[in-house]
């Protein structure tokens, strides 16, 4: 048999990913539980096949530079500009606190000052792919509190570069007690200042690259591409866009895989192909995502949990308790909302990529002991299981204060705004007789505008932030959050209304939203949109009565137009 380390690797990780991950999904456990496992079981430290843990560690890498080069075509200069306000001060403050709480719990173990610095440092910063994934599951991406969230990572990003960069030169100032203390110092400071003013530029420079010549030249270079018509070079120009900018970046300038990434997606978003960019790097972007979890999961050693019981507990507590309260205040603090602030906090309480890339480097340099890494390792695995269940903690207290919060203005009589509020998902609407609309996007918002115009009442779920806000100010009454939610189906009142109209793209979640509505009301029409004859199958099986398939009006709209009329009513629809 041929040794193929690579193929083996890739092959064992997707195959047990996919096996654990449906089992977790089946067990309603989040799917990401089921990533680690699989990783566990494929590492050095339980018995049975050992994958390549090296080649596992880089093939996650190329799943961080497209998660955030995924991202970044979400995103905009200005977008990402309109959280700076918290976004440097947060992060920063965030980062001070949970590093302080490290080196307290350092000194406990009887660690140097050298090694609990760096390892609270390891404890400050959140995982890029599972703070991500974790906001693209409950759709926060395009929102307040997902562009504060990424806003926030860019900034720790950046800090953890230059962590990187400045540690070798505080690994000889921390190493000047066995000499001239007075005169290693002043090399010492002098090489920091020199370090840090050479990365800053570097990273300036970097950023002046891609905002002045990036912005134009990648835009440009993909239209010309996509002219040619060819659908596999166009998915070549974005993977080749992303990983050269990514690695370009950190080649060149310094700048981490991810930051380079995610400014590669940036400048692309001002291209009117960026929703197509997107598109086709999707289910790239979702198996490298996965092996990042498998390849974090080989790491973990599950006896260090026997040996030093204490630690992990007390690590584990800074990152998911220690750093979330910190978050949570400083969000707090800046005039946030609550529900923004439990969403950052949720967000933050894990540890991953970088955490590991700065315990290695302080074993390299002397400054942390052997055991601080499988501490951070450790850490970063319960951290991250334990993630979701952070998330759907913070899910149920905000519900908690929002119904709380909404007693209390009706107890006191205060009046309302003057569009119509969103309406919290543990209430329900007043309305009968209604429609209900499922996104609010290009066709809901022509649905929602056109029944609003015959008198019917309009209800809109939408999970979009500006979707919600518009709508509202067209006067429907909103339900903001994912139409999934078995929540939002029911506060929607389906049992009195006249029509569902299920108006979003994807087709998986639309037969979820069919299935949940048709249990509630049995003889409710749900009229659903579909892409291809299989969507429209599987949404027939799953309770939609009336489905349209978009290609298939096109063409009867073109014929009838063709034939004067005439055509168009003798061809069958979509059932």
């Amino acid at each position: 048999m041929q040794h193929t380390p690579l193929i083996t690797t890739i092959v064992a990780g997707l195959v047990l990913a996919f096996v654990l991950g449906a089992i977790a999904n089946r067990l309603r456990i989040p799917p990401l539980v089921g990533y680690l496992l699989a990783g566990v079981a494929v590492g050095p430290y339980t018995p049975g096949f050992v994958a390549d843990a090296a080649i596992a560690m880089e093939l996650a890498e190329i799943g961080v530079i497209l998660l955030m080069f995924g991202v970044g075509l979400h995103f905009s200069l200005k977008e990402l500009l309109s959280v700076r306000a918290i976004a440097i001060p947060g992060a920063m403050a965030q980062i001070t606190v949970a590093t302080l709480m490290g080196m307290g719990l350092a000194w406990w173990m009887d660690w140097s000052l050298s090694a609990g610095f760096v390892f609270g440092l390891a404890l400050s910063v959140a995982s890029t792919v599972v703070l991500l994934k974790a906001l693209e599951e409950r759709r926060l991406l395009d929102t307040t509190r997902g562009r504060i969230a990424v806003g926030w990572l860019i900034v720790e990003d950046l800090a953890m570069v230059l962590a990187l960069v400045l540690l070798p030169a505080l690994a000889s100032l921390l190493g000047s007690a066995d000499g001239d203390t007075s005169a290693r110092s002043a090399i010492g400071f002098r090489e920091i200042a020199a370090t840090l003013g050479i990365t800053l530029g570097k990273v300036a420079a970097f950023i002046a690259l891609m905002l002045l010549v990036g912005r134009r030249v990648i835009p440009w270079l993909l239209q010309v591409i996509s002219l040619a018509g060819s659908r596999e070079l166009f998915s070549l120009a974005v993977l080749v866009i992303g990983l050269g900018v990514a690695f370009g970046s950190a080649e060149l300038f310094g700048v981490s895989f991810a930051l380079g990434a995610f400014f590669a997606g940036m400048v692309l978003n001002e291209s009117e192909l960026s929703h197509r960019a997107a598109e086709e790097s999707l289910p790239l972007r979702d198996a490298f995502s996965v092996l990042f979890f498998v390849s974090v999961g080989m790491l973990f050693d599950p006896t260090v949990i026997l040996r030093d019981p204490w630690p992990v507990l007390w690590t584990f507590l800074i990152i998911v308790v220690g750093k979330s309260m910190a978050s949570l205040l400083i969000v707090l603090a800046f005039g946030h909302p609550m529900k923004t602030a439990l969403v950052i906090s949720a967000s933050l309480a894990q540890i991953g990529e970088f955490s590991f890339i700065l315990a290695a480097l302080g074993i390299s340099l002397g400054l942390l002991p052997t055991e601080g890494r499988d501490l951070i390792i450790t850490g970063a695995i319960l951290s991250i299981f334990t993630n979701p269940f952070c998330f759907a903690l913070s899910d149920r207290f905000a519900s908690w204060v929002k119904r709380r919060n909404t007693i209390k203005v009706l107890e006191a009589g205060e009046s309302l705004q003057q569009h119509p509020p969103a309406i919290d998902p543990g209430l329900r609407t007043q309305l009968s007789n209604h429609a209900v609309v499922v996104g609010y996007g290009r066709v809901g918002s022509m649905i929602a505008e056109g029944l609003a115009g015959t008198g019917v009442p309009v209800l809109v779920i939408e999970e979009r932030h500006q979707l919600a806000a518009l709508a509202r100010e067209h006067g429907m009454d909103v339900i903001s959050g994912n139409g999934v939610k078995a929540a939002l189906i029911s506060a929607a009142n389906l049992g009195e209304a006249r029509w569902l109209f299920v108006a979003i793209p994807n087709g998986f979640e639309a037969a979820q939203i069919a299935a949940q509505a048709r249990r509630l009301n049995r003889e409710l029409p749900i009229i659903a949109r579909a892409h291809s004859d299989a969507e429209i199958e599987h949404l027939k099986k799953h309770g939609a009565n009336h489905i349209i398939m978009g290609e298939r009006e096109i063409a009867h709209g073109m014929l009838d137009h063709a034939f004067g009329g005439g055509l168009y009513c003798n061809t069958p629809h979509a059932a």
